[in-house]
């Protein structure tokens, strides 16, 4: 009956959906008011016909990111996606996905790990009053050790700007394979990522030295690849921490703000609450052990040795 209550949307669930019970959340296709159509219709059709429309990127998942992160003003949106492609050219993006390698992945991950690392939520959850299976989120885990980081052995093995090329390469990886496969597996668009971010340790002279990739790395987030954070957890955050986090506050918008959970060191539960302890590493409180260390793993839909483990399971 409740469902009956709410308004239709103005556009159709994205192909694919396998998901029974997913619902999207608002500004997403399947949940478009009328004026939010129009917008993305607008969009769409002024990006053609100034030529600027790029259809083997461009499809309207992506074309309502941006229009949710300027709140559906056509204009607004338009403008950071042209200011995005102009950026896409200028740092050199199509030429980083097919040449860029980072041999130095293995010695780097021991002075500042950085990676990505199964999803959260991926099993059937409590069934509901309805008896229908609560939505799942699925999304990729990115977990960051910015208190193990060793800034003069890390820029002795590699550079701010290979770091920040590595991050564009991850970054698109992660909205080419990482998300698609997640959707697939989970059985409903997957846009976003649930990111865990580690001060265990942090030398807050160590941040100063290296705040500038740190402001480079969130503008590119925010500002390239808009609403692509989902959960943001802060965790074991020091008492100084916010002499660092006025720094950074700064340098996001509300909305991303708003995403993200500051915790101390009693965080356990909290993430166990959004990640299954079999994805989350063993050092944050989960069981996973992957061979050779979770942060090398690559471990995840997107990786074809997940779907070999998921179909041996009984």
């Amino acid at each position: 009956m409740a469902d009956a209550l709410q308004p239709a949307s103005a556009s159709q669930l994205p192909p694919g959906v396998t998901d029974p019970s997913y619902k999207p959340l608002p500004g997403r296709l399947g949940n478009l008011t009328i004026p939010q159509q129009h917008a993305l219709e607008k969009l769409k059709k002024e990006l053609q016909q100034s030529g600027d429309f790029v259809p083997e990127r461009h499809d309207d998942a992506l074309l309502l990111r941006f229009l949710r992160a300027r709140r559906f003003d056509v204009e607004k949106a338009k403008a950071m996606l042209l200011a995005c492609e102009q950026w896409r050219k200028d740092f050199g993006v199509d030429d980083i996905l097919k040449n860029f390698e980072f041999p130095e992945k293995a010695e780097v991950d021991k002075y500042y790990p950085q990676y990505y690392h199964k999803i959260d939520k991926d099993r059937p959850r409590l069934m509901t009053l309805t008896g229908a299976r609560a939505s799942q989120d699925g999304r990729p885990v990115y977990i960051e050790q910015l208190g193990k980081l060793d800034i003069g052995k890390l820029y002795a093995i590699t550079t701010p700007e290979r770091q920040l090329k590595r991050l564009v390469y991850e970054y698109e990886k992660n909205t080419n394979e990482r998300m698609p496969a997640c959707s697939r597996v989970i059985g409903h668009p997957v846009e976003t990522s649930c990111t865990i971010l580690d001060l265990n340790g942090v030398s807050i002279s160590n941040f100063y030295r290296v705040k500038d990739y740190v402001m480079q790395a969130s503008s590119v987030g925010q500002d390239r690849y808009p609403e692509s954070m989902g959960k943001f957890y802060i965790i074991n955050a020091p008492w100084a921490f916010s002499a660092v986090w006025s720094i950074i506050k700064p340098w996001l918008d509300e909305v991303t703000v708003s995403k993200i959970d500051i915790l101390g060191r009693d965080y356990k539960g909290k993430l166990l609450a959004q990640i299954p302890a079999d994805n989350l590493p063993k050092e944050f409180g989960g069981k996973c052990q992957c061979p050779g260390g979770c942060s090398l793993s690559d471990a995840g839909p997107w990786n074809p040795a997940w779907e070999q483990a998921s179909a041996e399971k009984p």
